[in-house]
């Protein structure tokens, strides 16, 4: 007990020093890169004490440095020292499976061997992005900085990528050799969130309104997106495919401009669907966060009805609405991928052809574009949140 008392005492920072404990673990136990002779064979894992010889041992200067500060009194100071090192040491893990991967082929453009990230890596790399985004946080409060400072995290890695050294990566060589599939799969996705939005947000909208005007509606409206939303994805996509592919057929036109049973057509439908529930509460939630008060003022003040709702309710409750179309959008970037089994296309395709093939770097060509659009599309909403909500203060 004494112990326990004692370590406590000397470690100021308890998260920060449990995040390089599990990094430290990580790196030791699980394999940072693995081999393989070509994509259809299982690689052989290659641990990261291996690779640590000559200056490449300097990767674990950021890991001492940080397990030190650990035990400094923390200050503003010491977390920009944490966040710094943090993204280093990302980057130092980023190039050294790059260099790992040159090394094992050589160099050739044409080898077949393949050299994929191991466990141990994705470990690392997250624990440090999360280490990195734990001192951004205690850092500011202002989201505008976090938001902006967690994207910078990403610089190291784009300075790394655009040079070349990582080209050698067999998830470099699978973007390498479907550059052009690849490409078309990334518009497709953008397609379908800005599809769903679009129309989400011109039916979502007035719906909230709706339910805010006329209160005896909104369980009832509320009822039946709730019983939307528990439906399955793949089950409404299936719902959809016979009523589209039957209008199709009775309407030639609509089935010439791209409606149809398959395809973006039940994609789009279905997703705005989805997206209906999360939106619509977000405009009740924001559209009741005005105090009756303020509306009463505004009205003493002469204001018609129209002008409290436009100039008084919708720029109280548009942060809350804002955060609503946030969730709908970051929802809408994971729930596209399924939409690849009724042919919508998207980064999906690719992440469902290297399911059916056994390519795990084919699934991650799909998969990480997939998650980086959801953060990115996060961001830029908390970004406008918070310049919104800094405008109002």
């Amino acid at each position: 007990m004494t112990n326990v008392v004692l370590a406590h005492r000397i470690i100021k920072n308890r998260v920060l020093f449990t995040l390089l404990v599990l990094i430290i673990a990580a790196g030791a136990g699980l394999a940072f890169i693995t081999h393989a002779p070509n994509r259809l064979i299982s690689g052989q894992g290659i641990a990261l004490s291996s690779l640590l010889n000559g200056p490449v041992v300097l990767v674990l200067l950021p890991v001492i440095l940080l397990f030190l500060l650990s035990f400094v009194t923390p200050s503003r100071g010491v977390y920009w020292l944490v966040m710094l090192l943090a993204e280093l040491l990302l980057a130092l893990l980023v190039a050294l499976a790059g260099h790992a991967a040159l090394s094992l082929t050589g160099g050739d453009e044409d080898s077949l061997a393949r050299i994929s990230f191991g466990g141990g890596f994705w470990a690392c790399a997250a624990l440090s992005l999360l280490t990195a985004s734990d001192a951004i946080s205690r850092l500011t409060a202002n989201h505008s900085w976090r938001v902006l400072l967690n994207l910078q995290l990403a610089v190291p890695i784009v300075v790394l990528l655009s040079s070349g050294q990582l080209s050698q990566l067999s998830l470099l060589k699978e973007y390498e050799n479907r550059s052009d599939v690849f490409n078309d799969a990334l518009w497709q996705h953008l397609g379908l969130l800005v599809g769903t939005l679009i129309p989400a947000i011109l039916i979502g909208l007035p719906l909230g309104m709706l339910c805010c005007r006329l209160p005896r509606w909104q369980p009832s409206v509320l009822s039946i997106l709730n019983i939307i939303q528990t439906l399955p994805s793949i089950a409404l996509f299936g719902l959809l495919l016979a009523p589209l592919a039957g209008l199709a057929k009775a309407v030639p036109w609509l089935g010439a401009h791209g409606i149809s049973g398959i395809g973006a057509a039940p994609a789009i439908i279905a997703l705005v669907l989805y997206s209906l529930l999360p939106l619509v509460r977000s405009v009740i939630a924001g559209m009741n966060s005005v105090a009756p008060g303020v509306i009463e003022s505004a009205t003493g003040m002469g204001l018609s009805r129209f002008q409290v709702f436009y100039k008084v309710q919708t720029p109280i409750a548009l942060p809350v609405i804002l955060s609503g179309i946030r969730i709908v959008a970051v929802q809408t970037v994971g729930m596209a991928m399924v939409a690849a089994l009724i042919g919508a296309g998207g980064l999906g395709a690719i992440m469902f052809q290297g399911l059916l093939s056994s390519a795990l770097d084919l699934v991650l060509l799909g998969v990480i574009p997939a998650v980086l659009m959801a953060a990115v599309v996060d961001g830029i909403f908390k970004f406008l949140v918070s310049i919104l909500e800094t405008s109002r203060k």
